[in-house]
C-alpha cells in the first residue's frame, strides 16, 4: 500500500474516531465558590443534576423524568458523595467540617438545573494556606472539572482555578492573594478544544478541502502548496478573529445568549460546513466570510467556562487572555497535524471521495443529530 493511501486511511480513521464522541461540547462542570472568613469558609457548590443522576441513578421509577421528590429521597447520598469528593483545610492539618445536614435545593444555570450545596465550614483557625482536594466523579468521568472561585478575606477580587478530580490536592497561599491565572487558563483553552468535538469537526470540515479545488463538478487536487496555505490562513484567521470577539463580549457580560441556542447554533455550523464539502455552494471569499459568521457563534460556546466562574471584569483579564490563547494554540496544533496529511493524500481518489465526501456526510449526520438534540433539549 502506498504512503498516500496509508495517510488517506489514517485521515478517515481520525474522522471516525472524532465522530464517535456523540456527547460533543457538553462538559461536566461543577461550580465551586469559597469565601474565606477567618476560620470559616462559606461554601457554594453547584453540581449539575444530570451528572449526579448519571453517578447515583436518582431516577427511582426509571421513567426518564427526574422529579424533585426523587432528588429529595436521595439527598443523603448526594451529601455523602459531595463530602467524600471535597476536602478543605491547611496542608497537613485537619479538614474543615460542616458539609453535612444541608437544605435540599436546586439552582438553574445555562446548562440546566444544579443541586445547590450551601454551607459554612469550620476550619478551627484561620489558614494561611488552603489545600483543596477535589475528586468528584473521578472514577466515572475523566473530563469532569470543578470551576473554582476563591474569594479571600479583606480582598476585593477573586482567584480563579480549574480543579480536575484526578490531579493531586492543590495549595493556595491565602495571604499572598495570588493564584492560578494566565497559564492555568491557557491550558484550559487547549483542553477545551481537545474535548470539544463539535469545534474539532467544524475545523476538520473546513480544512479537508483546503488542499483541493472545485472545478464545477468534482474536487481536484490543488497544484500549488501556496494556494492551500493561503486558504488555511484565510479560514483560520476568520474563525479566530470572529470567535475572539464574541468570547470577549460574552465572558465580560456585554452580550449573552441562551446556552441551548448557542450549542444548537454550533451544531448547525458543523452541519453546513460539512454539507458545503459535499456540494460546494459557498466558495472563494464568501467561504471565509461564512466561517467568520460561524466563528461568532463558536465564541459564545468558548465563553461558557469563563462565565460560569462568575468573575468580575477586572478579574477576567488574565484568564480571558490565557484561555483565548490556549484555544488558538489548540487550533494551530490541529492544523499542524491535519494539513500535512491532507496535502500528501490529496491526489488519492479515496481521499477526495472517501475522506472528503464520505467523511463530510458522516460529520453532517452527526451534526444533524446534535442540532436536534440541543435545539429541542432532548436527552
Amino acid at each position: 500500500m502506498s504512503l498516500r493511501r496509508c495517510i488517506a486511511w489514517l485521515l478517515a480513521g481520525l474522522l471516525l474516531l472524532a465522530a464517535g464522541a456523540t456527547r460533543a461540547h457538553q462538559p461536566s462542570d461543577s461550580l465551586l465558590e469559597l469565601r474565606v472568613q477567618g476560620p470559616r469558609i462559606e461554601l457554594a457548590w453547584d453540581i449539575a443534576l444530570k451528572d449526579l443522576d448519571a453517578e447515583l441513578d436518582l431516577d427511582a421509577d426509571e421513567d426518564g423524568l427526574l422529579r424533585w421528590r426523587e432528588v429529595q429521597a436521595r439527598w443523603a447520598d448526594i451529601e455523602a458523595l459531595a463530602a467524600a469528593s471535597l476536602r478543605l483545610g491547611a496542608p497537613g492539618g485537619e479538614a474543615c467540617s460542616g458539609l453535612r445536614g444541608l437544605k435540599p435545593q436546586l439552582i438553574e444555570h445555562g446548562a440546566g438545573p444544579h443541586v445547590a450545596l450551601r454551607a459554612v465550614l469550620d476550619c478551627g483557625q484561620p489558614p494561611e494556606r488552603l489545600q483543596i482536594a477535589y475528586s468528584l466523579f473521578a472514577g466515572s468521568d475523566p473530563n469532569h472539572r470543578g470551576l473554582l472561585r476563591l474569594v479571600l478575606e479583606g480582598q476585593d477580587h477573586a482567584l480563579a482555578a480549574v480543579l480536575h478530580p484526578r490531579e493531586p490536592a492543590r495549595d493556595f497561599a491565602l495571604a499572598a492573594g495570588r493564584g492560578p491565572g494566565f497559564l492555568e487558563f491557557l491550558v484550559q483553552g487547549i483542553w477545551h478544544i481537545a474535548i470539544g468535538f463539535d469545534h474539532i469537526l467544524f475545523l476538520v470540515a473546513l480544512l479537508l478541502v483546503c488542499v483541493l479545488r472545485w472545478d464545477g463538478r468534482a474536487w481536484q487536487p490543488a497544484a500549488e502548496p501556496r494556494a492551500a496555505v493561503a486558504e488555511v490562513l484565510r479560514v483560520v484567521t476568520a474563525f479566530t478573529v470572529a470567535h475572539s470577539i464574541t468570547l470577549s463580549l460574552a465572558a465580560t457580560g456585554v452580550l449573552a445568549l441562551p446556552s441551548r441556542w448557542v450549542e444548537a447554533g454550533i451544531a448547525a455550523s458543523v452541519l453546513l460546513a460539512a454539507l458545503n464539502n459535499v456540494r460546494p455552494l459557498v466558495q472563494g471569499p464568501r467561504r471565509w466570510m461564512l466561517v467568520a459568521v460561524f466563528g461568532l457563534v463558536h465564541g459564545f460556546g468558548f465563553a461558557n467556562v469563563l462565565q460560569d466562574l462568575g468573575l468580575r471584569e477586572g478579574e477576567l483579564v488574565l484568564p480571558l487572555l490565557g484561555f483565548n490563547l490556549g484555544v488558538e494554540l489548540g487550533q494551530l496544533l490541529g492544523v499542524a497535524l491535519l494539513l500535512p496529511l491532507a496535502w500528501w493524500a490529496r491526489g488519492q481518489v479515496f481521499y477526495r471521495r472517501g475522506v472528503v465526501g464520505g467523511g463530510s456526510l458522516l460529520i453532517a449526520a452527526l451534526a444533524a443529530y446534535w442540532f436536534v438534540e440541543r435545539a429541542f433539549a432532548l436527552e
